[in-house]
């Protein structure tokens, strides 16, 4: 075989990939415990939403605070034997904030039950307000005095979680996006369209990459563009604090306050100032742009047509008007807005209601213009329910000012409405998986082959490094399997020890070939043969690795059916609880082999030479001449055409399983729900 490039896992990414799971477990635990205790009180979602919220920043500032100050406190000089006493500067300078004693969160949190809570967490509050300018009236402070004091109390203990003390990296912050999810789930304000999903702005931030200059949300909400344009900026190895200036603008005031939190709980700053953008223009940054990325609001019709009409702004004039001289619907004011506030060299990525990309009349005057400038750069097609609010399917518009010439004339169309994970049964995003594969298509579009040949190589090394971790985690599970087999001593079922027999010999085969592969990997700088190779080796270990899964599943059935006909009992310190831990652990594992040799395939399958081609029903680079013949529409599904019909060799029973496990327990949560709302109108009405 070729050499070609083996990235083996350090110890510090398997403490990622576990730290990873940790942190998911926490989130949801955190929300459960604190969503109970609002459903235990009386407090509506929207009452208890900008409190909960603002402590997480609390505990967050306190956490860096933590983190950084024993370094600073090596550093600070000293005079006479006196050290200088802490600054504000010092803990600003390292992306953290300098915390009064009675900001600290230990102190809130050591509070005896006779104190006054929300008197202690508003003196907080003031605190970081007074030492932070760009902060000041932006926490929540009288919100709290709306709040019992043992509900206050609650509240500080589980944010004083002992799994938070040692938190490292940005935890807070993703605990705080995914408190914002929760809480757009359930339209605790501004009926959730503050939020834009994670997975939405990661694929407009990995295709337009905003890497400097001002970073323009004309409707920025909670300000999640600006945190995963800071993201991106850190994978470059570059501080956003020094090469991007993030600009925003929002109507609602109580959701500026919320960008602002969730900037500063990120370590960013932002000039977010108010305004309804079709009227203000807060910035001023009309040709000034270098990116524009944005969530607006979709089919408004109230906007005063009089008011905007010599907006110069609107460089392609206006939508339709009605009789009563209000813009028929705004999506694409919106999109002109985008497009004028870019720089001779800017990028644009923004989501847009499915409808604009075919509307007719006037809207499609507009957009043979836009088509006509050649700064439409692509499109992608998203299906519904990736958003909490908005059950319907939409699209991502992109913008180049600065497209190379071969592409002046054409628009990448992209439809990714079959590329989805289930996450609820309301529900879905992107896999982090498959965000990158459809970035991919991004680099090639854009001539980086390289890029595209590192993740599918990336993802070779992992599923070959998954397998040469097999070893290690089926260990115990065989060590659990024969101590139970042990106890049942000579009354084993036949079925039992012949099917262990057979699958050690089958398990032995398959170390033996993963360790045969694995030596012969060396690294190097793989061409794109080279990866097809390196994908048609390890392509029976991972068919191997889905059948080892059936073999260890039986195993554990025959093993639990055995203990249970002898007798045995299903306790949580029984053998059986044992093995079943041990078998969930391995089959994980075993299953990552396959599953990343699959995100390798799906790469190779479709763009075999490292070179963007058509794909039935995925992309297509669609010319002028044929957008023209297709009523300048930008709909990419009008073009891609329709994918294969493939049949299903990877089938997912368990899969299957767990989303429909996922729409019950939906389904039973929303049962739940409506059984209390019942409960307390009877209650209400004294029966």
């Amino acid at each position: 075989m070729n050499a070609w490039l083996l990235i083996s896992r350090s110890s510090e990414e398997e403490q990622a990939t576990v730290m990873e799971s940790n942190i998911e477990a926490l989130e949801k635990r955190l929300w459960s415990a604190a969503d109970q205790l609002r459903a235990g009180s009386e407090f509506a979602s929207n009452e208890y939403f900008l409190p909960v919220m603002g402590l997480i920043f609390l505990r967050h500032a306190y956490s860096r605070y933590l983190a950084v100050k024993p370094e600073i406190e090596a550093g600070l000089p000293s005079r006479g034997g006196v050290t200088r006493p802490l600054t504000k500067e010092d803990f600003t300078s390292r992306g953290a904030i300098f915390l009064q004693p009675e900001a600290q969160f230990d102190h809130l949190a050591s509070l005896p039950d006779g104190a006054d809570r929300a008197k202690a967490i508003i003196a907080a509050m003031e605190a970081v307000e007074g030492d932070y300018a760009a902060l000041a009236g932006v926490l929540p402070k009288n919100e709290y005095q709306q709040l019992e004091n043992d509900v206050l109390g609650n509240i500080l203990r589980i944010f004083n979680d002992p799994a938070l003390q040692n938190a490292k990296g940005d935890v807070f912050g993703r605990i705080y996006e995914y408190f914002l999810t929760q809480f757009a789930d359930q339209s605790a304000h501004d009926g959730g369209e503050f939020f834009t999903p994670p997975s939405i702005v990661q694929m407009i931030v990995n295709a337009i990459e905003p890497d400097h200059g001002s970073v323009l949300d004309p409707a920025c909400g909670s300000g999640g563009m600006f945190v995963q344009s800071a993201h991106f900026i850190e994978r470059m190895q570059q501080d956003p604090t020094k090469v991007a200036t993030f600009y925003g603008q929002e109507k609602n005031a109580t959701t500026i306050r919320l960008a602002k939190m969730n900037l500063a709980v990120h370590g960013l700053e932002g000039r977010i100032e108010p305004g309804i953008t079709y009227y203000a223009d807060a910035h001023e940054l009309m040709g000034k742009a270098d990116f524009v990325m944005a969530n607006p609001p979709f089919n408004v019709d109230e906007v005063d047509a009089e008011r905007i009409k010599k907006d110069p702004r609107l460089p392609f004039g206006l939508p339709g008007v009605n009789k009563s001289k209000k813009v028929s619907n705004g999506n694409y004011l919106w999109i002109s807005y985008f497009y004028s506030y870019l720089s001779d060299t800017g990028r644009a990525g923004f989501v847009m209601s499915s409808q604009a990309s075919s509307a007719g009349g006037e809207e499609a005057k507009v957009r043979q213009k836009l088509i006509e400038t050649g700064h439409v750069d692509a499109m992608i097609a998203i299906r519904n329910n990736f958003f909490y609010t908005r059950a319907v399917s939409c699209e991502l518009w992109m913008f180049d000012r600065a497209k190379t010439a071969e592409h002046a004339d054409k628009v990448l169309m992209l439809d990714a409405r079959q590329v989805f994970r289930k996450v609820t049964r309301k529900v879905f995003d992107f896999s982090p998986e498959q965000s990158q594969n459809l970035t991919a298509i991004f680099w090639l579009y854009r001539g980086q082959e390289e890029r595209f040949r590192d993740l599918v190589a990336a993802y070779l090394d992992r599923a070959m490094a998954e397998a040469l971790a097999g070893d290690a985690a089926m260990e115990p599970f065989l060590d659990a399997l024969d101590g139970l087999i042990e106890t049942l001593d000579e009354i084993a079922p036949d079925e039992l020890t012949n099917a262990r027999a057979v699958f050690q010999a089958d398990w032995d085969t398959y170390v033996a070939a993963t360790k045969s592969l694995g030596n012969e990997w060396v690294d190097g700088t793989p061409v794109i043969a080279e990866l097809h190779e390196g994908h048609d080796d390890l392509e029976p270990l991972a068919e191997t690795s889905r059948d080892l899964v059936k073999q260890v599943d039986q195993l554990f059935k025959l093993a639990e059916k055995a203990h249970h006909d002898t007798g045995g009992k299903r306790g949580k310190t029984s053998r059986v609880k044992a093995l079943e831990k041990a078998r969930i652990d391995v089959v994980d594992q075993l299953k990552l082999v396959r599953y990343f040799h699959r995100q390798a395939h799906w790469l190779l399958s479709r763009f075999p030479d490292a070179r963007l081609v058509a794909v039935p029903g995925l992309v297509k680079l669609v010319n002028r001449a044929e957008l023209a013949a297709n009523d300048w529409s930008l709909t990419p599904g009008r073009y891609v055409g329709v994918a294969l019909e493939e049949e299903d060799e990877d089938f997912d029973f368990e899969g299957v399983m767990r989303d429909i496990h996922i729409e019950l327990a939906g389904l039973n949560e929303e049962a739940a729900a409506l059984a209390a709302q019942i409960q307390a109108n009877f209650a209400g009405l004294g029966l």
